[in-house]
């Protein structure tokens, strides 16, 4: 029994897991079980006011514990950095595209600026919709003109309300619209040096409970090795910002052409203004230190002003 949100999004990848271990054992019979989280349920205030990831992963996470499900299959983006006791993240499956895109609207497609690029296709003082403080954080660091403003709910619900004319463009990632089919000449892909993504984004993990052996052997062959390594690092350095949605955090790791894993992170304030970036590189075997020593890096270099005015901390 495979635990998941209802969304079509979420679906969507359930139904990929269902049908990779289908593929791969015949023999065993395969569900999906369906369950609303908090997250899915209270739309109408920012994340970063009800208590950040965890609202996307608690009840199901209850669900594996219950022994109501077997499994439970989540986008890495939405995971927290800490498992409760008895759990833990057992693969984490091939990404996709983790960049985010800028989806524009029919009336910006149709004016004069449609041939720009990117953000540059914006009016001066276009409306925005984002959910993410992240994506809030980068775009008024680029284009402090923008007027950014809260958009919650699935992928269908952000579309509808971009088509419907409540916003010039909206910011989403782009493997929840490749996998949906929603890919046109409105959606242009931002380069991570203006939106660096979200931890984890575009892959998806399956987590189980830790003491299931043969779930865990089922679901070895669906880690993909690479995905795995970047999405460490990324959430080894979440982990040591202990950070939550109250504060723009950004990382992506990737392989070099010499086969070591650099990652790039970032800290930064909600009005764009101060924004700390670095990297660091090391190789296979060593994604969690990189991840922490970068987490590290940025916090002498100012990041702890930023998660400490956050926080509240002095």
């Amino acid at each position: 029994m495979i635990g998941t949100r209802g969304s079509k999004l979420a679906l969507w990848q359930a139904g990929w897991v269902k049908e990779r271990l289908q593929s791969l054992y015949p023999h065993i019979e395969v569900e999906l079980k369906v369950i609303k989280t908090t997250g899915d349920k209270i739309l109408d205030v920012p994340l970063s006011k009800v208590g950040g990831k965890g609202l996307f992963v608690k009840e199901i996470e209850e669900s594996l514990l219950n022994g109501q499900s077997d499994i439970a299959v989540h986008s890495m983006k939405d995971v927290p950095s800490e498992f409760p006791d008895g759990l833990h993240l057992s693969a984490i499956c091939q990404r996709e595209d983790p960049t985010d895109a800028l989806v524009l609207s029919p009336k910006v497609m149709t004016s004069k600026r449609a041939d720009k690029v990117g953000l540059d296709a914006l009016p001066d003082g276009a409306s925005v919709g984002t959910s993410s403080l992240r994506r809030l954080c980068q775009l008024l660091n680029t284009r402090p003109d923008l007027k950014v403003t809260q958009l919650r709910g699935n992928l269908d619900t952000r579309l509808r309300k971009l088509n419907e004319g409540e916003f010039d463009a909206i910011v989403v990632a782009s493997a929840g619209l490749k996998r949906l089919g929603f890919e046109d000449a409105s959606v242009h892909s931002l380069a991570v040096s203006v939106s660096l993504p979200a931890i984890g984004q575009g892959a998806v993990g399956i987590e189980c409970r830790i003491a299931d052996e043969a779930i865990k052997t089922l679901l070895a062959p669906l880690n993909h090795e690479v995905t795995s390594v970047c999405v460490t690092a990324e959430r080894a350095f979440l982990k040591k910002l202990e950070g939550g949605c109250q504060v723009p955090i950004a990382a992506h790791a990737y392989f070099t052409p010499s086969n070591t894993v650099r990652l790039e992170g970032l800290v930064g304030s909600v009005d764009g203004v101060n924004i700390i970036r670095g990297y660091a590189e090391g190789t296979v075997g060593t994604e969690e230190v990189i991840g922490t020593s970068l987490a590290e890096e940025l916090i002498k270099s100012g990041a702890k002003a930023i998660l400490d005015e956050a926080y509240g901390s002095t």
